[in-house]
């Protein structure tokens, strides 16, 4: 990867949600707080397109239809293991140990949340 593709690859975020309304209410938000989003309403998808380009994020529902967000996430991180992962559910119950195949630096945000408690925890995973 180029320096270029670095830099722009930085600021980028693939978003996985299945629910049309939460997938669009997540994306305005990190695009006015100043990320480059590109969305998809399953894990399937996504994982195509992080084939092709790299990406800083991988912002993922958990439970979602064709490609759930632990498999995506184990998927996304064999193809680019620098890529930074968040879960966001709204199962409180569903927790990631290490019985799980979810990459183990991943951070789990729980629905409901504030739109600022996602830019915040974004901004703060992304600093890493």
């Amino acid at each position: 990867m180029t320096l270029n593709q670095t830099l722009l690859a930085m600021h980028r975020i693939i978003l996985a949600e299945d629910d049309e309304s939460m997938r669009g209410f997540l994306e305005r938000a990190l695009v006015r707080a100043g990320y480059d989003v590109v969305s998809f309403n399953n894990g399937a998808d996504a994982l195509e397109r992080l084939k092709e380009e790299p990406f800083a994020l991988l912002l993922t529902d958990i439970v979602m239809p064709r490609m759930d967000g632990i498999e995506l996430a184990r998927r996304a991180s064999e193809l680019d293991p620098d890529l930074k992962i968040m879960f966001i559910t709204g199962f409180a119950a569903v927790t990631l140990n290490n019985a799980s195949e979810a990459p183990t630096e991943a951070r789990v945000l729980s629905k409901p949340f504030h739109l600022k408690d996602l830019v915040n925890e974004v901004e703060r995973l992304l600093d890493e």
